[in-house]
């Protein structure tokens, strides 16, 4: 199916670009874009970007040649494919998609903050796909490149789309925004990330506001309540906030956590209430669902709608992900940490003392967050204070900022702790660190690449 308006001749025009190649192009309309060679399909437009590794403009001809791409969108001279010329390619795939995102009249919701924006964009997604033809963010689409390619990807039967807004600088918002111009917004949190050009709390809540620049006034800014800085703030839109707060227009209540198995609670609307089971692990999931409720409620879904498409959630790629090998029980949440989120799993892995055994221990591995600025010392530090105090039975630490956990959690009263200024330190002492019956859980900052630890515990017998 081509995408939609978009002819050869529209696109450079839109991009402010000069078509090299046959007149007899000019009018055909494309199926798809993209930025990998590998994924273009046939009458796809491939966008040549120079990254720290390759250069697209390599892969043209290979492309239009073996892959079937009507033409290209290239920086440079391209003598062998037909192509627009334009000054940035990264700037005319972000134009291309500004302008295409226009042509949809359909329900947009943006999802951004410093933490939960993943969990929340799915669940948001399985909620609404219980009543729409929904678009969502495909893994790891979220930044400067993957919002305009998710944009693109809208065809004419999409009903609503889900937008996953992610940023670590000043003006980065406001370039998403621009693109994808939500109808609603979801915000998490506001949390310690990226504090090393943010500066401090203040600063994230200043980049992350950006979006409601592009938001009409009758747009809705949907807001963690029980998030003090968010219930304060001035959107200039309609405002609808979630939480577990009394003050929230969606609330939860009586929430159980059932450890590895989920959690329940009720979730409260002004006329409404449903019993909800989450299956994923750790309280906090609870928030994620209380936005995607919030979201459904707002374009009319159903409580049956919600509920349903809550139980259908399943945690992606490293984000608490649960996993039973036969020999642990391996909580995988590895993609990504900063001290909100690792508190939040910190909290989950003590909740579940009863469900580890008597012979099993819970045992977190744990790695640097980064981006965190002049506090980084301090903010790792809590970390490990907070799992002695919950009762974490077994530490590790690798990277050399996580030496602030392992010194905290052992200035605190933890039981039994292991160091290591490398991951790749710890490789040879897994099998003694970990036994069998014992509750793992992995977390770090996604460059600590602690999925090669993952990988090792799924082969523990």
């Amino acid at each position: 199916m081509s995408l939609k308006s978009l002819t050869v001749e529209k696109i450079a025009e839109v991009v402010g670009g000069r078509y090299i190649g046959p007149r007899s192009l000019r009018n055909d309309r494309i199926s798809s874009v993209s930025i990998d060679s590998r994924e273009v399909e046939p009458n796809g437009l491939f966008v040549c970007i120079k990254g720290q590794r390759f250069d697209g403009h390599s892969f043209a001809l290979q492309a239009v040649e073996e892959r079937g791409a009507k033409l290209c969108l290239a920086e440079e001279e391209l003598t062998t494919v037909p192509y627009i010329r334009v000054a940035n390619t990264r700037k005319a795939l972000q134009d291309l998609a500004a302008y295409y995102r226009r042509l949809f009249k359909i329900p947009v919701v943006g999802i951004v903050g410093s933490v939960g924006k993943t969990t929340a964009k799915e669940l948001t997604a399985r909620v609404l796909s219980r009543h729409f033809l929904t678009l969502k963010t495909p893994e790891n689409y979220n930044n400067e490149l993957g919002v305009p390619l998710t944009i693109l990807k809208l065809r004419e039967g999409h009903e609503a789309a889900v937008v996953e807004m992610g940023i670590s600088d000043f003006g980065e918002m406001r370039r998403l925004a621009a693109i994808v111009r939500p109808d609603i917004c979801v915000v998490t949190s506001i949390g310690y990330c990226h504090l090393e050009k943010l500066g401090d709390l203040q600063g994230v809540l200043k980049a992350k506001s950006e979006v409601f620049e592009f938001m009409e006034s009758n747009a809705v800014a949907v807001l963690n309540g029980d998030d003090e800085m968010l219930r304060e703030l001035d959107t200039g839109t309609r405002k609808l906030l979630y939480g577990a707060g009394p003050w929230n227009d969606v609330r939860a209540e009586n929430v159980e956590n059932l450890g590895l198995e989920g959690v329940s609670c009720d979730i409260c609307f002004a006329d409404d209430r449903i019993f909800t089971m989450i299956p994923a692990f750790g309280s906090h999931i609870v928030y994620g669902a209380l936005a995607a409720a919030a979201v459904g409620y707002i374009l009319g879904d159903t409580g049956e709608e919600i509920l349903r498409g809550i139980a259908d959630y399943r945690p992606v790629g490293g984000r608490a992900s649960v996993t039973d090998t036969g020999f642990i029980t391996l909580i995988d949440d590895c993609y990504n940490a900063n001290p909100n989120s690792m508190a939040a799993a910190i909290r989950s892995l003590s909740s579940i003392r009863a469900l580890s055994g008597d012979h099993g221990k819970r045992v977190a591995i744990l790695g640097d967050m980064k981006e965190l600025g002049a506090d980084s010392a301090h903010l790792h530090y809590l970390m490990g204070k907070l799992a002695a105090e919950c009762g974490i039975d077994s530490l590790v630490c690798c990277g050399e900022d996580a030496k602030n956990i392992y010194d905290a959690y052992l200035a605190a009263g933890g039981k039994k702790a292991r160091y290591y200024l490398r991951r790749e330190d710890f490789t040879p002492d897994i099998a003694e660190t970990v036994g069998r019956g014992d509750v793992v859980l992995v977390k770090a900052s996604h460059s600590m690449e602690f999925y090669e630890i993952v990988k090792l515990l799924k082969t523990l017998k």
